[in-house]
């Protein structure tokens, strides 16, 4: 039997990891790029309503009755669908780059706690922000048609600051990459 070299041109798929399991296929340049280019997008997106938010909130908490009312419909029109729909594509184009890149998902720090960053945030966006959006919409539609007094809840200034402050930490960690490969742990024996 004659030894054979290794190939080193051989695909992904061929090459197993150091522990034995199979790699998934890189992307492609031109995928990664359109991948990449989706998630900035989005992120930016995601970033941007985060600021919008803020805007309108601190606008509405110093404005009169009904102004600060019509503002918070405002508000309705953007936190429902389009927060989540910008969130879940971050989120959707990330682990596609992650899956498809040398970077993984949890192979690095950086990418590991901006994947938990995205995360934890859509969980409050959707389970937390969503919800208390569509009361105060209802309570702020309310208030415009009757004419009546409408105060907006001082709570509401910390969704856009935390998420402002995670998604720019996030941000920050994609270009700094600031912490080595994780170190492999000991499979079961």
């Amino acid at each position: 039997m004659t030894a054979t070299a290794p190939v080193r041109n051989a695909s992904p798929e061929s090459r197993p990891t150091p522990s034995g399991r199979r790699v998934l296929p890189r992307l492609a340049a031109r995928p990664r790029r359109i991948t990449l280019i989706v998630h900035l997008a989005s992120a930016g997106a995601w970033l941007g309503m985060d600021v919008v938010l803020g805007v309108l909130v601190l606008s509405a908490l110093n404005a009169p009755s009904a102004p600060a009312a019509a503002l918070a419909v405002a508000i309705g029109a953007f936190v429902g669908w389009p927060l989540v729909a910008a969130a879940l594509l971050t989120l959707l184009s990330g682990v596609v780059l992650g899956l498809g890149s040398k970077y993984g998902l949890v192979r690095y720090r950086w990418v590991l706690v901006k994947l938990i960053i995205t995360l934890v945030l859509i969980g409050l966006v959707v389970g937390v922000l969503v919800p208390s959006v569509a009361d105060l919409t209802a309570t702020a539609s309310a208030a415009l048609g009757s004419s009546g007094a409408f105060e907006l809840d001082r709570q509401l200034v910390f969704p856009p600051v935390v998420s402002t402050v995670a998604l720019v930490v996030a941000m920050t960690l994609s270009v700094v990459k600031p912490w080595r490969r994780r170190r492999r742990t000991a499979g079961p024996q």
